[in-house]
């Protein structure tokens, strides 16, 4: 079964930093998603895990940066510069079956205050 456990979500200030960690059973390639209430789900982050290549929100360019770890099997998003408008709830999601995403974590809340 196919698991994902998001973490690190805290309070933080603008302009601070954050990194959170998303745990999977196996190495799939994966993504970072985030939504706020009433919003639709959009794309932060993704990273292929053979070889690493990733892709990012125009929006997030130049502040976030994920990663990932081999040998525990986590992808994690460093996130510089915190903005207001980045508080959301941010989802891990995995590419297990097909080329979609199609298992998620549960969230993880990340508040920015002002």
């Amino acid at each position: 079964q196919v698991q994902l456990v998001e973490s690190g979500g805290v309070l933080v200030q603008a302009g601070g930093s954050l990194r959170l960690s998303c745990s999977a059973s196996r190495r799939y390639d994966m993504g970072w998603f985030r939504q706020a209430p009433g919003k639709e789900r959009e794309f932060v982050a993704a990273i292929n895990w053979s070889v690493g290549i990733t892709r990012y929100a125009d929006s997030v360019k130049g502040r976030f940066t994920i990663s990932r770890d081999n040998a525990k099997n986590t992808v994690s998003l460093q996130m510089n510069s915190l903005k207001p408008e980045d508080t959301d709830v941010y989802y891990c999601a995995a590419k297990v079956c097909s080329d979609g995403y199609d298992y998620w974590g549960q969230g993880t809340q990340v508040p920015v205050s002002s």
